[in-house]
């Protein structure tokens, strides 16, 4: 799939998300969590990015800045055509139905004291689509039926469903009011393994069918992005380090970080298990709080020169769509 043949509904220059760190009765400020630390990247029209990478390197919080759950510290937020970085609130309502999110969790996202079908109706209400009763019941019943489930059973409560199928109605609610990017917060890490190629089977599906509709899809798991995602960009404490065509990242990782990931994925063949590269990294992720000098990933990096001390490396293109950040590669 060629990016460069689409428009990009989502670009993001430079996002820095930084927060302040305080302690003490008067909340004196004493340092800063860099959590998201100059990101850039966009997201074509019809296309999926996978966004991967260790627990704490900053892929939900960049989400919600996306979502502008978070007003960002720095940096631009380009939302078709439309910077909403510095957006009010107010001038975000409109925009608001365009981007939704599906969260991570079907248990805890759902309110239970509505039923299924005031859930996925919400957002309908919210920005006063479907006013009319009929209409907005027959909107209800059409996602019902676009997720896979009976909408015979809209007014059961979310603990009469499984996870699998809350996460539908979840999925449902987030289609409500056509949006043309959807963040999807680790859809199906707290789901069954047995469930989860459902979702993600939906997720496409619903991707072919919707026109114009674009993914980004946050995980930790690059077998699981594999599988949904058109491009994937790895991050590391706070920044991208590697970002390329899906295929490309599998048969060409170029990132040391990339390639230990890579390198911990079961593979059932027992041949290329053996055969494979096999990269143990030492010691654990530092804190966004006080990240190492120089290349954030050195203190754990395999292929680490002196020089990577004191050079902070930029994201550079390496090859055709295929962009690095590292100066041993």
């Amino acid at each position: 799939m060629n990016s460069l043949s689409r428009s990009p509904i989502l670009q993001v220059h430079d996002l820095r998300m930084y927060f302040p760190v305080t302690q003490g009765l008067f909340h004196e400020e004493t340092g800063e969590v860099r959590a998201v630390d100059g990101v850039d990247f966009s997201i074509m029209k019809d296309e999926t990015l996978g966004l991967v990478g260790e627990s704490g390197c900053g892929k939900t919080t960049i989400g919600r800045c996306v979502l502008r759950q978070y007003k960002p510290t720095g940096g631009r937020i380009v939302f078709d055509g439309k910077d909403i970085s510095t957006l009010s609130q107010k001038s975000l309502r409109a925009i608001r139905r365009r981007m939704t999110l599906i969260f991570q969790d079907p248990y805890g996202s759902l309110d239970p004291r509505m039923n299924a079908g005031s859930i996925v109706g919400e957002p309908l209400k919210i920005h006063k689509i479907c006013t009319a009763t009929g209409e907005y019941k027959n909107r209800i019943e059409e996602l019902f039926k676009m997720v896979g489930l009976d909408p015979g059973m809209m007014n059961r409560f979310p603990h009469e469903f499984s996870g699998g199928q809350r996460q539908r109605i979840g999925v449902a609610r987030a289609l409500a009011c056509g949006p043309s990017l959807i963040v999807c917060d680790e859809p199906i890490s707290a789901l069954d393994v047995s469930i989860q190629a459902q979702i993600i089977n939906l997720l496409q599906d619903l991707k072919e069918r919707a026109h114009g509709l674009s993914y980004l899809f946050i995980a930790h798991d690059l077998s699981v992005v594999r599988h949904v995602s058109d491009r994937i960009a790895v991050m590391y404490l706070g920044r991208i380090v590697e970002m390329t065509e899906s295929r490309t990242l599998y048969e060409n990782p170029l990132h040391p970080y990339t390639r230990a990931l890579l390198s911990a994925i079961p593979i059932a063949d027992p041949f290329t298990e053996e055969t494979r590269e096999n990269i143990i990294l030492e010691g654990e992720v530092p804190s966004p709080l006080n990240p190492p000098q120089g290349c954030s990933f050195h203190p754990r990096c395999f292929m680490a020169a002196p020089e990577c001390r004191n050079i902070t490396p930029r994201l550079q293109e390496i090859d055709k769509d295929h962009q690095v950040a590292c100066i041993r590669v």
